[in-house]
Order: structure tokens, then C-alpha cells, then sequence
């Protein structure tokens, strides 16, 4: 039976979430159709362009993103501190910008005369609004319909274009978030697609290479726009930054408790070792970033390799899990062996 979307997204237990889309067209999301000799590849940049406009409007970050032949990737962060500094106006703004609004917001907008009574209602509205700016079911649909749509006029044809409604799995914390990441990270090269980071195309790890790259060249001023649905150009959201070497004393500063530079090491490292199915030593400048994680050396690459089957919609510390268990009224999530395997004493 298929589980509540209410059940499997906990906003108050975590802002965390990997998500993932499955096609259903025998030419597959991004490939090949066999039959016809036509490619899709194309189709990757709708889906990353979509991504990028979305995450511009919605309250909503990207921490991960990887596109392949018959399915995406998406590992995100709810703002929920973006959302609460943003006023009426803006929220209203954003809002329009996917739908056609409201027709008393409508007349809110023009500084039309309202009652109190339809004040209320205006602002009830908008507080909707909000709350959906930073729900990932609205964010997935308007991302997976807006594929559909593109998808089936190419195609000439109608019907269903996904699989079914997208899978997720919360992340209940740093370990489980940046090994869910990785595991993201590095499909391309898992698939025998890509023989290094660089040349993995459509992921989140291959623009997080080139910007640190223009920051290790302060002279360099690249500045990243994109143009909005009418047209006009806009500034871009980045991904979600790691701050973990930030020397930064704000509280509102948001980002990952993890170092970039120590990020990029440690998935260059377990790429080779998946991409060359060999263990070896574990190098001297990867196990404190090991130590850091508190995740043990031999389970490491194996949890990351086998990530999307591994674990189930919850994944953390056993004792974390066992609490979601008991909110949930579960005796058992799925994944709990994978998550005890993981979280092993660390003795690199």
C-alpha cells in the first residue's frame, strides 16, 4: 500500500530530502529510443533549466542534483527562515509567477479598496501560499509536470509521462545527507557514464567544481543569470552552500556543517574507488574527513555504491530512526541494518 506523502515528508524533523523521479517511456527521460534511432539528451538541460527557476521561486534550495537516462535526482533543503523574511508582496510575486493567483488578490495587488473581512481572506491566501513556496510536493509538481507537458508536445502523443508520484527519503542528518550527496553525486560515474567528476554533466557536482573553481580566481567576476518566465533575466539562486570553514559569526548564515574543499576530496576518492572496484588504503588527507563523518572506513564506499537500495525513506542514527518509528507508529523502517552498518564506530 503506498505510503501518505504526509509520512514520508517530517519538515519539524528535518529539512532534508533526497527525491527521485522515474520515467515510464520506452525512450526513457534523456536517451535513446531504440526504435526510432532518436535522442532525448536534450531533455537533461529542460529539466536542470527547470530546477534552476524553481529553486529561484520557491523557498526551496538544491543540495544535490543528477539527471540520467530514465530519472533525476534531487536532494533538497526546506527554508523554512526564507520563507517567514518574506512579506506579502513577495510572496504574492513568486506565487504568480506558477499560477494565475487569486481574483481578490488580484485587487489587493492594484491597492483596491477591501473590507476587513476580505483583508482576511487575502491574508489567509497568502499565508498558503507561503506554506506551499516551501512544500517539496509542490516544488516536485510543478517540476515534473512542466517536463510532462514539454515531453508529450515533442512527442506528439498523451498519456502518462512518469512512472508514478516521486519517491523520497528524509535525511535526518549531516552523515546521512552528505552520504545521500555523494551517492547523488555520482551516478554518472556509478552507471560507467562519466570517467570523472568533470565529465559528469547534468550534476550538482560538476557546477560545484567550476564554482570553486572562479573562487579560487578572485579576479574572475562570473556572475550566473538565467531568464524567468517572462523573459527577463535574474540573478540565480546557487546551490546550497557548504559553510563548514566559514569563519562567518552569523547565525542566519545557512549551509552545510561541511567543508567544500573536503566534500570534492572525499567524492573524487570514492568515485575512483567505485569507478576502479578496488578498496586500497585509505589516503592520509581522507581519513579525517572519514573521522569527521563518524562513519566507519570499510562500510563507507559500499553505503554510498548502494545507496538507493540500501535504505529506505528514513535514513539516520538508529536512535533517531527508532523515534520516527514511534511517531510513526512503526514497528520497523526499512533501511535500519543499512543505517546501523553506517553508523558504526569510526575507527579510521
Amino acid at each position: 500500500m503506498t505510503t501518505a506523502r504526509s509520512q514520508q515528508i517530517h519538515p519539524g524533523d528535518t529539512p532534508y530530502y533526497h527525491c527521485i523521479a522515474r520515467c515510464v517511456r520506452r525512450a526513457f527521460l534523456c536517451g535513446d529510443d531504440r526504435f526510432s534511432g532518436k535522442n532525448y539528451d536534450h531533455r537533461k538541460q529542460w529539466i536542470v533549466d527547470k530546477i534552476k527557476e524553481l529553486s529561484n521561486i520557491f523557498c526551496i534550495d538544491v543540495c544535490a542534483f543528477a539527471v540520467m537516462s530514465n530519472h533525476y535526482h534531487l536532494v533538497l533543503h526546506i527554508n523554512d527562515l526564507e520563507a517567514s523574511n518574506l512579506n506579502n508582496d513577495a510572496v504574492i510575486n513568486r506565487w504568480y509567477q506558477l499560477f494565475n493567483g487569486h481574483m481578490i488578490v488580484d485587487r489587493y495587488k492594484k491597492n483596491e479598496k477591501l473590507t476587513k473581512a476580505e483583508l482576511t481572506v487575502v491574508n489567509e491566501i497568502i499565508e498558503t501560499w507561503r506554506n506551499r513556496l516551501t512544500d517539496i510536493s509542490w516544488f516536485m509538481r510543478c517540476l515534473n509536470e512542466s517536463i510532462a507537458r514539454q515531453s508529450n508536445k515533442e512527442d506528439n502523443c498523451k498519456g502518462r509521462f512518469w512512472e508514478g508520484r516521486f519517491k523520497s527519503q528524509a535525511l535526518l542528518d549531516e552523515t546521512a545527507l552528505l552520504t545521500c550527496m555523494m551517492y547523488v553525486d555520482l551516478n554518472p560515474v556509478r552507471a560507467g557514464i562519466s570517467e570523472s567528476l568533470e565529465d559528469s554533466d547534468f550534476t550538482s557536482i560538476q557546477k560545484r567544481i567550476a564554482e570553486y573553481a572562479v573562487k579560487q580566481k578572485p579576479s574572475t567576476k562570473e556572475r550566473l543569470r538565467s531568464k524567468n518566465v517572462s523573459g527577463n533575466e535574474i540573478d540565480l539562486k546557487p546551490l546550497f552552500p557548504f559553510i563548514g570553514n566559514s569563519s562567518m559569526a552569523n547565525d542566519s548564515l545557512q549551509g552545510i556543517q561541511f567543508s567544500l574543499q573536503d566534500y570534492l576530496e572525499l567524492t573524487d576518492w570514492t568515485g575512483r574507488v567505485i569507478r576502479e572496484d578496488k578498496k586500497g588504503a585509505i589516503p592520509d588527507h581522507i581519513q579525517p574527513i572519514l573521522q569527521k563523518l563518524g562513519v566507519q572506513q570499510d562500510n563507507w564506499v559500499k553505503q554510498v555504491q548502494h545507496f538507493g537500495r540500501q535504505f529506505g525513506r528514513i535514513v539516520g542514527p538508529i536512535d533517531l530512526l527508532a523515534s520516527m518509528s514511534d511517531k510513526l507508529g512503526k514497528w520497523w523502517l526499512r533501511g535500519t541494518s543499512s543505517c546501523r552498518c553506517l553508523y558504526q564506530s569510526s575507527n579510521v
